[in-house]
């Protein structure tokens, strides 16, 4: 079942989890976005959200809408949204975790990049 959070638009939640698949490469550059109707039956939404979570996507440049065809997902998605995910980590998220982690007294030694 989906649990959404009601600080955040269910559009924009929506759109932050399709463009985490795009990330995780579970969608793929070049190839067909899911339906709006398979996307709402999954997620349990009214298309009129799903569509507008697409249209999100979709003037982010991660999307483009072939006429007949679809909505497929942008040859180079994947770079652009890792490239701004990136910048939004090191200038919004990360100096706020560097303090944290110096005020707990974690070094880098401490940390397991992989387990």
């Amino acid at each position: 079942m989906q649990t959404w959070d009601h600080q955040l638009p269910i559009y924009q939640q929506l759109a932050d989890r399709l463009a985490a698949r795009l990330l995780d490469g579970e969608l793929t550059e070049g190839e067909p976005m899911p339906s709006v109707r398979a996307l709402a039956s999954r997620y349990l939404l009214n298309p009129l959200t799903v569509s507008r979570a697409l249209q999100a996507l979709d003037e982010d440049g991660l999307l483009e809408t072939r006429r007949g065809l679809g909505i497929y997902v942008r040859p180079g998605a994947r770079d652009r949204l890792r490239q701004a995910a990136r910048e939004r980590f090191l200038h919004n998220e990360w100096p706020a975790l560097r303090d944290r982690l110096r005020r707990l007294g974690v070094t880098a030694n401490d940390l397991k990049w992989e387990q």
